[in-house]
């Protein structure tokens, strides 16, 4: 398999056509961005750590009968992909107030929430990736009815899958974005990413930040931490 074209090139990823018109490769960046682009930085072997992460927990999920578009690392920073018609939409399961959530709703910082959130977001950087309801996605056309209730199902599994298996290594998910897209039959297959770029991940213990809002916030040792969290996931 050979790289053709640069098909699209985002904040964190590169994503190439090849010479097999149903198979991307996508290539992890060490670029980072926080706040909508206005804070900029690398982080040093973000890219390996994303690939690798990504991998292993699509893996993960396969396991557990969750279609993902992941096919096979190819490189330390490249995997190989499935094509998809692309979803414009962030699909955010919350199971801790952090983030925008705490700040909306009045809540302290890592309160657990009764029950997991689910937020949309309109993948759209010039309007700043606004928060949608199900009429607003109907009215844009973005996803049907049945399709949302597909992506919310396959949303609250990962998160379970999620949950279980890093419980069992002292680790927090505090919350996670998705993205989805259809499949040559028009069937919704997990996309994107799972990395300390999309999570929050705190240690159990001392509710330390092992993800990218340590970049977010300059609270320091961001390479470290993105190391720590691969080594205890992967382990």
């Amino acid at each position: 398999m050979n790289k053709t074209n640069t098909l699209y090139e985002g904040k964190a990823k590169i994503v190439y056509e090849t010479d097999e018109p149903d198979k991307l490769i996508v290539y992890f960046k060490d670029d980072a961005t926080a706040g909508n682009g206005e804070k900029k930085g690398t982080i040093q072997n973000k890219g390996i750590i994303n690939n690798e992460m990504s991998a292993f927990f699509f893996k993960l999920l396969k396991d557990h009968e969750i279609k993902s578009h992941f096919i096979d690392k190819l490189s330390d920073r490249e995997m190989v992909v499935q094509k998809l018609n692309m979803i414009a939409l962030e699909v955010i399961v919350r199971n801790v107030a952090a983030g925008s959530l705490a700040k909306r709703l009045g809540l302290p910082e890592g309160t657990p929430l009764k029950t997991p959130v689910l937020e949309y977001c309109y993948k759209n950087d010039e309007l700043g990736d606004p928060l949608l309801n199900r009429y607003h996605i109907m009215v844009l056309d973005l996803a049907s009815v049945n399709e949302l209730d597909e992506i919310e199902h396959i949303s609250f599994c990962v998160n379970q899958v999620m949950i279980n298996l890093l419980k069992a290594k002292n680790i927090r998910l505090i919350d996670f974005k998705l993205e989805f897209g259809r499949d040559e039959k028009g069937g919704i297959v997990l996309a994107d990413e799972i990395s300390p770029d999309n999570c929050r991940f705190w240690d159990m213990t001392t509710n330390e930040k092992l993800d990218k809002d340590r970049f977010r916030r300059d609270l320091g040792g961001v390479e470290e931490a993105y190391q720590e969290i691969l080594k205890r996931v992967t382990a």
